[in-house]
Formats: C-alpha cells, structure tokens, sequence
C-alpha cells in the first residue's frame, strides 16, 4: 500500500490590512527602541558629569556607542526592511495558497537574516529556489510552514510570504536570479509591467536587501 503524504487544505486567506498594520508596528518599534537606547548612551556622560560628578574617559565612550547604534539602525533600515516594499507587492497581487514550503538554509548577513526557500505548487516540478528576510527585520525564522503557507507575487521576480496563524510576512526574491532569466523573458507585457509596479524588476544581487555580500554560491 503506497503512502501518499497529506497535502494541507487551503486556509482562510490572512487578513492583510492586519498584518501589514502588525509589521509597521514592529517597524515602529524596532526603530524608538534603537532611538531610545541612543539616546541614553549620548546622553549619559552629560548626566553622569553633572549629577554625580563623574568626568571618566570609560563614560565618555557611550557617545561614540551610541553614535554607532544610531548609525547601525539607519543602516538596517536602507537596507534590510522591506515592509514598505511588501506593501507594495500586495497591493499588486493577490495571495495564492502554497500547500508546502520547504526551508533549506539560513545564513547571518549584516542586512538581516537570508534564509534559503522553495515554495512548491501543486501540479508543478522544479520550484525555484528562493531568498528570503523578514519584513520588519527580525532575525529568526518564523513558525513552522508544515501547513502551507500564503504567497503574492511571481516567482521567477520575487514575492511576499505570508504564514498561515501568525502575523510573519517575508520578502522573497529568486536565489538564481539569472537562471531565471528565460521565464521572466517569456512574460507577456502585462506581466512584467505587473512586476514593474510592484517593484520586482530588479536584479536579485541589486536589491537592498541581497546587495554583494549577501549571497554567495553554495551557502
């Protein structure tokens, strides 16, 4: 007797509007709290001079500490938040149901965590490889896609990951951007324009998020 493994029924489609809004916020957050802590760090050598009489060159060297953290957010936030570049891809189109994505690989970068994805659809061989970073910035994986998970976009451009029970939204971009050249060639006019308003059209190693340093063959 042949075992043939459950494929997930379709949930309920996320609701959008709610997770977009659940992403912001965390945007939001990430950003007071890296403004709040440079503060604090800036600030500290004025307060410890004037309230407690300390003049040490070790309490000196929180504003140059907290000049880093500061520089460190504005950096993390050019290149590695793509919740306004999700919002812009949802706009453009609509989510379809995945039954299974697989998670291959996770790499450290400085521009947030790259994780390594295929996402299968039903009917279809050879997925492509995709890469993908959280929304907001988060350096981890979200929960388990053994349920299947919500995908809007083009594959052979890119897209937004969306997981089922949870507010996780990734931003996805081919891993093999010029392998995939032939299928985006073969595109009609509508959709590429499609993928242009949506901001798909670029180049995978040009994006912010994956600029050089970001991918490298076999990781």
């Amino acid at each position: 007797m042949t075992y043939e493994p459950r494929t997930p029924e379709p949930l309920e489609a996320p609701d959008l509007a709610r997770i977009l809004r659940a992403n912001y916020r965390s945007l939001a957050t990430f950003i007071a709290l890296r403004l709040l802590l440079t503060a604090v760090l800036i600030a500290t050598p004025a307060a410890a001079d004037r309230l407690l009489g300390l003049d040490s060159f070790f309490i000196a060297l929180c504003i140059p500490a907290g000049m880093f953290v500061f520089l460190f957010t504005a950096y993390r936030l050019v290149y590695g938040i793509r919740v306004f570049q999700c919002a812009r891809v949802l706009r453009g189109y609509p989510l379809t149901f995945h039954p299974r994505v697989i998670r291959k690989r996770e790499r450290w970068t400085k521009y947030g965590d790259v994780l390594e994805v295929r996402v299968t659809t039903r009917g279809q061989h050879g997925a492509p490889l995709m890469l993908a970073v959280s929304a907001a910035g988060h350096r981890r994986w979200p929960e388990s896609t053994d349920e299947g998970a919500w995908v809007a976009g083009d594959l052979p451009f890119g897209g937004v990951l969306v997981l089922p029970g949870n507010k996780s939204m990734l931003f996805m971009k081919p891993a093999h951007w010029d392998k995939l050249a032939r299928q985006r060639e073969q595109a009609d006019a509508e959709r590429v324009a499609r993928a242009e308003r949506a901001g798909l059209t670029r180049k995978t190693t040009q994006a912010w998020i994956f600029k050089s340093g970001a991918h490298q063959p076999g990781w």
